[in-house]
């Protein structure tokens, strides 16, 4: 499994049908691609929502991230992550 950031910006829309319920269902989305929501935070500034999520590869991400935005009216930018111990190995 690999770590994908996934980064929300609210659509009017979007702001419209934040529940409970779709943010279960937003987990069950993830988990029906082969993934695990490790955690999610609501944040102030340009970005309004920031994922954690174990994902098998780059393929399910793109199509978790489609998936998500499609559900919820978020639009996503995910991207790859490394912890620093794998990121000091690449760059040694």
């Amino acid at each position: 499994m690999a770590t994908y950031l996934m980064f929300g910006k609210y659509s009017v829309e979007g702001l419209k049908g934040i529940s409970a319920k779709r943010s279960d269902e937003a987990k069950a989305l993830i988990k029906k691609h082969g993934g695990e929501l490790k955690a999610a935070y609501a944040v102030l500034g340009s970005t309004d929502l920031v994922m954690v999520v174990d994902l098998p590869d780059v393929a399910r991400a793109m199509a978790t991230s489609t998936a998500l935005a499609k559900l919820t009216g978020i639009a996503f930018t995910t991207s790859p992550a490394l912890t620093i111990e794998e990121f000091d190995k690449l760059a040694a």
